[in-house]
């Protein structure tokens, strides 16, 4: 072997990329025996996802890089980006765990939507028959009214703007059949689960997938479950979501909303006055973004991301759930608060601000510090590129 100092640099780059069409070659492989893998476990009608395997399996190659003298920080991101790819690429063989009650009639109310046609894709990729309807289309010879279509159905599930939701389950309960399913996809709970329980004495349950349409894929995606009645269905709706390699949070309407408040009212207020400030300080966002810090640029992507989608969406989240004017407006004090604090110099008070949300993050603080430093190395990666 020549010492690597004479090899020319055109050499040492040749055989870089002949290590990486190795890597990829067995990239390749490992994705055949995925394959194989999502074969076997949809004959044995077991879930895509196994967290337990996953954790030993990351632990074993971050033993195995330390052996080897490479980081194990780099080498555990790298094989979190092979799971995500092994978990899409089995989810897309379509070879999902079949429930074992068999074929349903699945009715989507608004299935034209970005939501309704990720419904189609979750209940049709388990073989169940579908109906679609738009509730602000015309009936037609291909489309019949709501009317004939919602007494075939099994399961009917609304998946319309939040804003007319709970118009769309007075309109379609009473025609649920008594011995079927009503349910919504609303991220509020406590207001249309209360609606469907009035309208239908079929069984019912409110469900909040948290997830958006744009996601890569279900699996280990969460939703929640707030069980209304009809327990038979509810054990049939948990299966066909775990099926799909879906997690479920089981909760109360209101303990959901409340949940909520936090979870999205809270974070999106935030963020929208980060960016309405942004807007109103007569800085281009150019001329900031040369100095930008990688927590900075973070939340330029978070912000631009927000309104970049649509107000309609946004809006109703907010102005509806019942905990939003208590959470805004202890927003608004905190604010003042800090803001007395800079402007006053305190830092002894400042200090003591710290230290009491430090105490209400506990060892959180740890989780975040080392999970938040991952996202800024892979964020800066990107940004270099």
């Amino acid at each position: 072997m020549t010492d690597s100092s004479e090899t020319p640099l055109p050499v040492l780059r040749a055989q870089l990329d002949e290590v990486d069409r190795e890597v990829l070659a067995l990239l390749a492989r490992r994705m055949q025996i995925v394959a194989e893998v999502a074969r076997y476990k949809q004959a044995e009608n077991v879930q895509i996802r196994d967290t337990q395997r996953e954790a030993q399996l990351l632990a074993s190659r971050r033993k195995a890089a330390v052996d080897l003298g490479l980081d194990p920080e780099v080498v555990e991101s790298i094989y979190r980006h092979i799971l995500d790819s092994s978990r899409d690429y089995q989810a897309a063989m379509n070879l999902s765990a079949a429930p074992a009650e068999g074929t349903k009639t699945v009715l989507l109310v608004g299935g034209d939507g970005a939501m309704g046609r990720v419904l189609q894709g979750l209940f049709g990729g388990l073989g169940h028959r579908l109906l679609v309807s738009d509730v602000t289309s015309p009936a037609s010879s291909a489309r019949p009214a709501l009317e004939v279509l919602v007494p075939q159905a099994d399961v009917v599930v609304i998946t319309v703007p939040i804003a007319v939701t709970e118009q769309v389950i007075r309109q379609v309960g009473p025609l649920v059949r008594p011995d079927a399913l009503l349910l919504d996809v609303t991220s509020i709970k406590a207001s249309p689960l209360a609606a469907m329980l009035e309208s239908t004495t079929a069984s019912v349950v409110g469900t909040h997938p948290l997830f958006g349409p744009g996601s890569t894929s279900l699996i280990g995606q969460r939703v929640v479950l707030c069980q209304g009645r009809g327990e038979a269905w509810y054990r049939w709706l948990s299966a066909t979501l775990r099926a799909r390699g879906l997690t479920i949070t089981e909760a109360g309407a209101e303990e959901h909303d409340r949940a909520m408040g936090l979870v999205q009212v809270l974070t999106h207020f935030q963020t929208q006055v980060f960016g309405l400030t942004l807007s109103r300080m007569g800085m281009p966002l150019a001329s900031s973004r040369k100095f930008t810090s990688p927590a900075y640029l973070m939340e330029l992507y978070i912000a631009a991301r927000h309104f970049a989608q649509s107000a309609e969406l946004y809006g109703p989240i907010e102005m509806r759930n019942p905990a939003t004017a208590e959470l805004t407006e202890q927003f608004q004090l905190a604010a003042r608060e800090i803001a007395g604090l800079l402007v006053a110099g305190d830092q002894a008070r400042f200090a003591e601000l710290f230290r009491e949300v430090r105490a209400f993050f506990g060892d959180f603080a740890q989780e975040a510090t080392e999970q938040s430093r991952f996202l800024i190395d892979r964020l800066v990666e990107r940004s270099l590129t």
